[in-house]
């Protein structure tokens, strides 16, 4: 998730101390698992799964031919702007909003089932096994019942938190202030810490045991899952405010250097680069051999294998995560328009003018889509 300007300022007044603990050996994670074949699938973090491929395999109603038909279902209006992308699952949505509210909506309607008071969040939240993670500017990482919104722990990482949770085999992952930090699902006890040059803004993914984040120091860092161990960095030409996604052994990252990077994701080696025209901010999305992501100039579409250009649309600033599903590409963009795209040709099927920049990430799930604005709504599209 690309975090905005108010999200980092708004942060730097919740700087607190970091607390040690002693550290536990985090079991190691899988590969992205495949999700259950069935003919609707939910979005239950950011990315959709802890690779953050930002693709939905499973998605059946919303294609190219139906998706000029999306209406408006309902909008939900939070307290202050929404960056926070939104997680799906079992009927509900979950979404934070920057006045500190965690918000528990019906999929269908938009009513708000509770909420939960935190600090300012712009991190996304992640669902499972009856619980609600997230990340808040208050130095808090907060674990609430999925069905009430109470509180079922929290940690205190010490530094303001912007980046999204990834969850994966029982271990959550979220950067705060300067460190990387591994925290247990089920009771938030801490595991590790590992502390980068700068500040951590975007989301880590992880991957065969592996977790991969970049921070404001130019690197991105691959990490042991289990340990926090240091496997390999790779240094770019800028700040890395864009969430890596991890597919077929590569990870695929961007740099506010304008480069899209294609590594190794064993050995960090550099596959290929893309240079495009502006800075790279936006999280990539990685579908059926393909790599699509925006930039302060518009969105691109990237053979996966070779960084061969396939398609551009330029229009407005794009710095979010792409969300992809049955052939098209769904994305907010600077020009306060949600758009709808092609996946294949980049053709526009669709758009929506909400009412100002778009910098949450979309999340499609049972034919419906979801996604935040900074006009302090979450929209809600469906046939």
């Amino acid at each position: 998730m690309k975090i905005s300007t108010t999200c980092f300022m708004g942060a730097l007044m919740t700087i607190g101390t970091f607390t040690m603990a002693q550290p536990m050996v985090a079991p190691l994670s899988s590969p992205c698992p495949a999700a259950p074949i069935k003919s609707t699938i939910d979005w239950p973090q950011f990315g959709f799964t802890p690779c953050h491929t930002g693709y939905n395999p499973y998605e059946l109603v919303l294609d190219p031919t139906t998706v000029v038909n999306l209406t408006l279902h309902w909008q939900y209006q939070t307290g202050d702007y929404v960056a926070s992308a939104p997680a799906v699952l079992n009927g509900v949505v979950y979404v934070a909003s920057w006045d500190g509210s965690v918000h528990a909506l019906d999929a269908n309607t938009g009513v708000q089932r509770w909420h939960f008071q935190t600090g300012g969040v712009c991190s996304s939240p992640a669902v499972a096994n009856g619980m609600v993670y997230v990340g808040s500017g208050d130095g808090n990482v907060y674990a609430l019942n999925a069905n009430t919104g109470a509180l079922l722990w929290k940690y205190v990482s010490g530094g303001f938190i912007f980046a999204s949770v990834t969850l994966a085999d029982g271990v959550l992952y979220v950067g705060s202030y300067t460190s990387e930090v591994a925290i247990s699902a089920s009771t938030g006890a801490f595991l590790w810490r590992y502390t980068t040059g700068n500040f951590i803004n975007p989301s880590a993914a992880v991957s065969n045991g592996v977790v991969y984040v970049g921070s404001n120091d130019a690197n991105l860092y691959a990490l042991d899952a289990g340990t926090g161990a240091l496997l390999w960095k790779y240094t770019t030409g800028a700040l890395v405010g864009s969430s890596p996604a991890v597919v077929n052994g590569i990870v695929y990252v961007g740099s506010d250097d304008k480069n899209l990077y294609a590594l190794n994701a064993s050995t960090g080696a550099l596959v290929w680069k893309y240079t495009a025209g502006d800075v790279v901010e936006s999280s990539p999305a990685v579908a059926n051999g393909v790599v699509y992501f925006g930039a302060y100039d518009g969105f691109y579409a990237l053979n996966a294998g070779t960084g061969v250009l396939l398609w551009r649309f330029g229009h407005g600033s794009v710095s979010t995560l792409p969300a992809v599903a049955n052939g098209v590409v769904y994305f907010g963009s600077g020009d306060d328009f949600i758009y709808a795209l092609n996946a294949s040709t980049g053709a526009l099927l669709w758009r929506y003018h909400a009412g100002f920049v778009v910098q949450s990430s979309a999340a499609v799930s049972n034919g419906m889509l979801y996604i935040g604005s900074s006009d302090r709504r979450l929209y809600a599209f469906g046939l």
